[in-house]
């Protein structure tokens, strides 16, 4: 059962668009190491993983994953507000307009579409939680870099929150294989 409030995990604002920007956060959205792929990955390993307090931290993680994903939504968008035709060109960003003007979809910068392929999992609960780790510290990098590429204290306090969340995430996963290492 699903319980959903429409409200986000934190607030999401930006101080102007800025279409470049929104096609790198693309990466966050639709590229390997983004919340899409994390959120499936997690939700995924869930299903045969045996531990059931490690099951629920799956759960967990792969749920708010999926909040961020729509905070991720919300500022690509709020990015790409009044993106007119002329400025999709100058901004490098033709491509997707031309696809998708200022909609949304699941792609990475480079515009490659989402894939499961980007799903680790090998039903081995040790080395599916290893993955989950290293997922986040690439989260966690991909977030730091897109701070240092925008000027806009609105945009970079999101992404702020974003990455201490990857960090929060790790931890507990940290935990998980404590618990797994216990056999508890």
């Amino acid at each position: 059962m699903w319980i959903y409030e429409a409200n986000l995990l934190c607030d999401v604002e930006v101080t102007y668009p800025d279409p470049r920007l929104a096609q790198l956060l693309m990466a966050q959205y639709g590229g390997p190491n983004g919340a899409m792929a994390a959120a499936m990955q997690y939700l995924n390993q869930r299903f045969t993983m045996e531990n059931k307090r490690v099951r629920q931290l799956l759960v967990d993680i792969g749920t708010e994953k999926l909040g961020h994903l729509e905070m991720i939504g919300v500022m690509i968008r709020k990015l790409l507000k009044g993106l007119s035709p002329k400025q999709a060109r100058e901004s490098g960003i033709a491509q997707h307009y031309v696809e998708h003007r200022n909609g949304l979809f699941y792609v990475n910068p480079s515009g490659n579409t989402w894939t499961a392929d980007y799903l680790q999992h090998v039903g081995e609960p040790i080395a599916d939680i290893m993955s989950n780790l290293a997922l986040e510290a690439r989260s966690r990098t991909i977030y730091e870099n897109l701070i240092t590429l925008t000027e806009d204290p609105c945009v970079q306090d999101t992404l702020r929150f974003l990455r201490e969340r990857s960090l929060v995430h790790a931890a507990r996963f940290q935990e998980a294989l404590f618990i797994l290492g216990e056999g508890t």
